[in-house]
């Protein structure tokens, strides 16, 4: 339940600081990363080491947002999302199991190596996705509009995340039936 919140409340949060900035002093916008970083300190989860330094960072922008009534610290949260999931991603390669591997062994415990080099390639792509989309969502909390920050990190990076995730599924499926095909023969 705390994690559905928390997921739904970061996955709004760029628009509703949109929204509010211009109405409401962005140190009183603070009070929606501390939420958020109280959130997700609690929600904690299987990742509870992660999850907290996010609520530390998420604390760290709160905190500057109210002394400083900056806009900006507020506009970083999503950059500082992307980071952090690079970093865990990124530690999963090195450390082992990686995301996708843990994610598809959910579904079938039992992977083949085709299948672990298929994970591995998945997360890398991930991690690259976390580069670029967390590259973004920097540029423009620092040199973009309040409009286009928000239309990126509340619109485009949703939308470019859900076609990664599609785009991943089909292939998966195209390279299951694929190998289906050459067992079969």
């Amino acid at each position: 339940m705390r994690w559905a919140l928390v997921l739904a409340l970061t996955a709004a949060y760029p628009l509703i600081v949109y929204f509010s900035l211009g109405h409401v002093e962005p140190r009183y916008l603070a009070l929606l990363l501390l939420v958020l970083g109280g959130l997700r300190w609690l929600a904690g989860g299987a990742q509870v080491v992660q999850a907290r330094w996010v609520a530390l960072a998420a604390l760290a922008l709160a905190a500057s947002t109210a002394l400083l009534n900056a806009s900006l610290p507020l506009k970083l949260y999503p950059a500082l999302v992307n980071a952090v999931l690079l970093v865990v991603f990124g530690l999963s390669l090195v450390r082992g199991p990686n995301i996708a591997e843990r994610l598809a062994r959910l579904q079938d415990p039992v992977l083949d190596d085709r299948a672990l080099a298929y994970t591995r390639s998945v997360t890398q792509v991930w991690c690259g996705f976390f580069v670029l989309n967390g590259s973004l969502a920097l540029a423009t909390a620092l040199w973009a509009t309040e409009e286009v920050w928000a239309l990126y990190n509340g619109l485009i990076a949703y939308v470019l995340i859900g076609l990664l995730m599609g785009g991943e599924w089909l292939l998966r499926r195209a390279l299951r039936a694929k190998y289906a095909r050459e067992a079969a023969a």
